[in-house]
Order: structure tokens, then sequence, then C-alpha cells
């Protein structure tokens, strides 16, 4: 297509060829999510025209940090195992002592992933993707993970499974000679008879809403170089993660849709009607009307000497009113401020709201009197529950496919003579996600339905220790015939004994709730 020498925004390269309507989407949903809005003008009494700060509930980082919590947290786990099925069953190793699994955890713990996956899955949620690029410090030679946000995600290629091909944006912006430059590094990762090529190109430009003029990378990346050959990958170099739903406002885009696209209404509802209460509580303060013969005219000097009618000096809720001097009275002029209209309206659009994005009913509440339930919470039919299986399906195959990418560049990047990792490369079928389900995991409810299956002869007992206690099944099998051993004597049932019941409908009493 020969070189591009000028850009004014991103989507202008030939190589991309993405709808720019979806990027304006991105666009308004990032100032939503940042909650910044224009200033509200209006006409104060004297009919000037003023200026006041918007005030905004920003619902949409509440409900993106909310989801973004259930999703993902410290708590998870991400295992590989790339051992054979028949080596597993004998049990000659444990997956703990798997090469690729070493080499894996190592990379996340580096990029401290737990933490970091979980803030950046909410700005996934709001502008509805995400890409995690894996790459190579060349100072440390250890692999490192950057976070590509919705705004600098370009599609070059995709089918209605996967986007195969992509350019990403990088911006950087500096002081040169007293003028800030905008520069913009775009990778565009491909595909060619060569395997997997990236190749870069810089642009500079002194404005901050252009890309400019195409530069030489070594101003600011001496070593990068224009074009990077990579054999040996069997998917791309970066994982693209967009929200579970289809993207109704583009049909045929490859991009995905935040979780509030479609309650963009209801959003900027709430936003003003708060920013309404807020200026009602502002002007509600105190008024009282007083009579002209209750003040003292003061003279004060600012360049000229001019009169001042004073009630009280440290009084600033008095208005001066002609009256009868005999008639000496204070009259309340104070407004009552609407709060029950605007606390009955903002949680009409909170339960709209929570329709919209897929919450259960009562999981936000203006005036705090809305309690859930421990069983309305992991309940298996309640909305959220749903939802949140929904987004989990697409945030395990994105970690299996980051586990496989960190596993292939460390194969093909060569430091000192030798490849950074020598192990396997593991398929996505060996890569396992542990996601904490403590929140939605009744543990009384669990043991009692284990206990029963056991009594019932329905699983063995060490199946029922394995579920309810949360071990292994080695140490369940231990502990089985540990108890076993102990309560032979007095013929005492294994798993009644572990848990100090009979096996009866109330053995799971008193389980944390």
């Amino acid at each position: 297509m020969g070189l591009v020498e000028n850009l004014s925004k991103i989507t202008d390269h030939p190589k991309i060829n993405g709808d720019e309507r979806e990027y304006d989407r991105i666009d308004r949903d990032k100032l939503y999510f940042k909650g910044m809005f224009p200033t509200v003008k209006y006409s104060n009494t004297y009919g000037d025209q003023m200026e006041r700060p918007y005030v905004s509930l920003n619902m949409m980082q509440v409900v993106c940090r909310r989801l973004a919590s259930l999703l993902y947290n410290e708590q998870s786990k991400v295992s590989v195992d790339t051992r054979e099925p028949s080596e597993a069953d004998t049990g000659d190793a444990t997956p703990h002592d798997d090469e690729a699994n070493k080499f894996v955890q190592q990379v996340l713990n580096a990029n401290d992933f737990g933490k970091n996956f979980e803030r950046y899955l909410e700005s996934c949620l709001a502008m509805g993707g995400l890409a995690i690029r894996p790459y190579v410090d060349t100072q440390t030679g250890q692999i490192k993970l950057a976070w590509i946000q919705a705004p600098n995600f370009f599609p070059l290629r995709a089918n209605t499974n996967d986007i195969t091909e992509a350019a990403i944006a990088t911006p950087t912006i500096r002081t040169e000679s007293g003028k800030t430059a905008y520069y913009t590094l775009l990778e565009f990762h491909e595909w060619s008879p060569l395997g997997y090529t990236v190749t870069n190109e810089l642009y500079r430009s002194e404005m901050k809403d252009q890309v400019g003029n195409r530069v030489p990378l070594s101003m600011l990346y001496p070593d990068l170089a224009d074009t990077v050959n990579m054999p040996g990958f069997s998917r791309p170099l970066f994982v693209y993660l967009k929200p579970a739903g289809f993207n109704n406002k583009s049909l045929n885009s490859p991009l995905g849709i935040g979780i509030c696209d479609n309650a963009l209404s209801t959003l900027k509802q709430l936003n003003d009607t708060y920013d309404q209460f807020n200026w009602e509580v502002r002007n509600g303060q105190r008024r009282i009307a007083v009579s002209e013969s209750m003040t003292d005219v003061k003279f004060v000097k600012g360049g000229t000497e001019k009169a001042k009618q004073a009630f009280d000096p440290d009084q600033n809720v008095f208005v001066t009113v002609p009256g009868d001097p005999d008639k000496m009275s204070v009259t309340d002029l104070t407004t009552p401020i609407r709060a029950s209209d605007y606390v009955t309206s903002m949680n009409q659009f909170l339960k709209t709201l929570e329709m919209q994005v897929g919450l259960s009913a009562g999981t936000f509440s203006f005036d705090g009197q809305s309690v859930k339930t421990a069983t309305e919470v992991v309940s298996e039919n309640s909305m959220t529950y749903q939802t949140r299986n929904s987004h989990l399906t697409m945030v395990e195959r994105a970690i299996q496919e980051l586990v496989v990418s960190i596993c292939e560049l460390g194969r093909a990047t060569v430091i000192n003579g030798g490849s950074i990792y020598n192990g396997p490369i593991p398929t996505i079928d060996q890569v396992a996600v542990d996601f904490d389900d403590g929140i939605f995991t009744d543990k009384a409810a669990t043991a009692d339905y284990w206990i029963k299956l056991q009594a019932a002869g329905l699983c063995a007992d060490w199946q029922a220790i394995m579920h309810v206690q949360g071990v292994t099944e080695d140490q369940a099998r231990s502990i089985a015939a540990e108890i076993a051993g102990d309560t032979a004597d007095n013929a005492t049932d294994p798993i009644a004994g572990l848990f100090g019941g009979n096996g009866d409908d109330n053995a799971g009493e008193g389980g944390d709730d």
C-alpha cells in the first residue's frame, strides 16, 4: 500500500478499515466512565449567564467495578498442566511441578496479574474491549504484559469468532524546545508467508487531536526495528477480550460493546437527577427577610466609598426588604428541599439500570435501605449469577489464550544464545482458571448436599470430604482413611463423624452463611 506520511486520525490509515463510528461510541463511553461532563450554563435571578460544575453520580464506574470484582480477583488461580492423561492418572507428577506452569506463574506474579487484571476489567466492561499483549523487556529479559484499552485497539482482519490481526496504538507526550509533542506508535500485528509479523510506525504531531507526520522510530525508540518476523506462533501475540453479548450498535463490527452502552439514557437520567438534587441542596440553605430598619448602613472603601447594609456580619442568610419600622419582624423564606422525591426518582432509575445491565434487583440503592440476603446472592437463578457466568466464559478463554501466547513468546525469544523458555507449549484445554466463587457459594448448603449424597450411598466418603473441606483428592482419601481407622471400634459412619452429625437433614446447620 506504500508508505503513509501523514495521518489525521488513526482510522485514516489504509490498513485499518474499522468503522469510525465505533470509536466515537468508545469515546462517549470513556466520558461516562470517567464522569467528565460539560459545565452547566444557566441564568441567575438578574439574567446574567452563569456556569457551574456538573455533579455526576458516575454509575457506569460503579457498575463496572462491582461486576469486575465478581468476575476476577486476587483469589482466582491460573494453572497449567501439560501432562498426558496417563501421567496424570499415575500421579507421577503434580501440576505444580509442570515446567510450563512454573514459567507461567513466574510471569503472572512478576506482572501482578491478579490485581491488574481486575482493574483493567473495569475498562473492558465500560468501553467494550481490552487487549493484552505480552512483550519482552530487553533490559531484564523478562516477559511483561501491556494492557491496551479499547480506544487504542484497531482490528485489521477478523472473522465471526476472533480478531487475528490488529493495530495497537501507544501514545506518548514529550516536551521539546518548550513545546508539547504528541507521538503515536502504531504496531501492526499481521500474518505473512514468513510467519507472524510486527510492523512499527511512529507519528509525531504538535496538535493533540491529530496523529501527525510519520517520523523515524529512532526519535523515540532507538532499539525498535521497523519490521520483525517471528515464526513459530500458532496464534496472535495479543489477546482480545470483550464483554459477553452482541454488539447491536454495529452489527458487523468485531469489537465488543460496553455493558452500559444500551443504558446510556438511564445513566443520563441518573446523573441529571443527582446534579439537580445537589443544586437544590446548595440553594436550599436558609433564607430570611428582615426589615430595612433592622440593618445598619456601613461605608466601605474600595476605590470609592460604598454604602453597605449589614444585618449581622456573621450571617449569610438575610435578605433586606422595605418595611415599616414599627413592624420589626423576621420572615423565613427558606424553601424545603424535595429530598424524598429525588431519592425516589433515583431509586427508580437504579432499578431500570440493574435490569438493563443484567444485575439482580436491589443490587444498588441510593438510600441504603436495600439489603440482599445470602440466599439471593448465591441463587443460581439470580440475574447477577447468570450475567457473571456469561462474562466468565469470555474471561476464561482470554486467560487461556494469554498463557499460550506467553509460552510461545518465551520460546521464540533468544537471549544470550538460549530461549527464555524451553518447555512444552500448552494447549487451550491444558490451562485451567479457578475463579473465586466464594461470594456465590453457600458453605452450609454445600456441606448439607454432599452429606446427604454420602448418607444415601451415592458418593464415596472421600468425595464428600473433598468438596466440603476444599482439599485435593489425595488429601480427602487420607482423611477418610484416618476417620475410618479412628472410628472402626464403634462402627461410626466416617463422614458423619467428620461433620459431627448423623447424616440427617440438619447436618449442614452451623455452616458459614
